[in-house]
């Protein structure tokens, strides 16, 4: 079997910088028109300025004549100020600000420490209509891992949501039934990405057989109940919720450590795992829906014009890629992917 689909986007993929951005744009190139990148860099991406250079470091990164566009986006800190809001918007290629609470997962420490302190920033996002993307976890200790997500909406982003009745808000990577019940409640103006890994896994696959460091990310996996609210919503055909693979490439070294990073690789089969995930529930008619169209128009960009094929022939990807001066270990390193890349042009 054959699936033809217009070319999807990634609204929501880590790129790194260097030998790692070398090694891992290839991938989602080749399955996507555009992708969100975020701007979690060791030296977090925090002005237009700063922006405009990662950009132009990841198109010279990109295969020749690579039509990929990358979505670039500012890191939300405490110092964000209104004047940087408005030059992000004015550039045209920032395309949202990312708010990651401070401590919260990869390269956070630059991140919010406080609501009151970005009220400004928040102000200038809703009056520049530019997308405020949020990784939505409390860090509070005493908040249980499986919990911080749940908290986190109560604690903060209803909150921003109420105070700020035009901003358009995407709830990135969403992996509870409380988080899809929200953007349901919310309405048009607040989307939601969900992940290749939160719809195929739940957190069993954490211990499967022993620890499995490649399957830890932040948000973790959660129970298989949460999985199945997240299937019904991104096969259900509802606008709000569009593809963001959250593609974290860490090295083997980090991530099999005695602290190992979160992140899961799936780059390099991101639309492929999708598939998997809409095949299993019997909605392949779906897919495009949510891969090419909802994102799109969420972020008021138009849907692309071109396309690509999927072809349901089972594959193996390589137990590792070359990063850096270590390796990459995919997402199914070794295992079997049930659907493929079709050719340019065709199956």
């Amino acid at each position: 079997m054959t699936l033809t689909l217009a070319r999807p986007d990634d609204w929501h993929v880590h790129l790194r910088d260097g030998a790692a951005l070398a090694a891992v744009v290839r991938h989602t190139a080749a399955r996507f028109g555009r992708a969100v990148v975020m701007p979690n860099l060791a030296a977090p991406v925090t002005t237009t300025a700063l922006a405009a250079d990662y950009r132009r470091r990841i198109l010279a990164a990109l295969p020749p004549d690579c039509r990929f566009e990358p979505l670039m986006t500012l890191y939300l800190t405490d110092r964000t100020s209104a004047g940087e809001i408005g030059r992000a918007r004015a550039s045209g290629f920032v395309h949202g600000v990312k708010y990651y609470p401070a401590g919260a997962t990869t390269n956070s420490d630059s991140g919010v420490t406080g609501i009151e302190r970005v009220r400004a920033a928040l102000a200038a996002l809703e009056e520049h209509d530019l997308p405020l993307l949020v990784h939505g976890e409390v860090t509070d200790p005493q908040v249980d891992a499986f919990d911080r997500e749940s908290v986190f909406i109560d604690r903060v982003l209803d909150g921003i949501v109420r105070g700020h009745p035009r901003l358009r808000v995407v709830f990135e990577h969403v992996t509870t039934r409380e988080a899809v019940d929200f953007v349901r409640a919310a309405g048009p103006r607040v989307g939601a990405t969900i992940t290749p890994q939160h719809l195929l896994l739940s957190r069993n696959a954490l211990f499967d057989g022993g620890l499995r460091p490649h399957h830890y990310c932040l948000p973790v996996l959660k129970r298989e109940a949460h999985r199945v609210a997240l299937v019904e919503a991104a096969t259900g055909g509802e606008p709000q919720f569009f593809l963001g693979t959250d593609s974290a490439p860490h090295s083997r070294r980090d991530k099999e450590s005695a602290c190992g990073c979160a992140g899961v690789y799936t780059a390099h089969a991101a639309i492929e795992l999708y598939a998997e995930a809409f095949d299993a529930a019997g909605r392949l008619d779906r897919l495009e829906a949510f891969a090419s169209h909802h994102g799109a128009d969420f972020y008021g960009l138009p849907r692309n014009a071109d396309a690509i094929s999927l072809v349901r022939e089972r594959w193996v990807p390589p137990e590792s890629y070359a990063f850096g001066d270590d390796e990459l270990v995919p997402f199914r390193a070794g295992g079997t992917i049930a659907w493929r890349l079709g050719a340019p042009g065709g199956g």
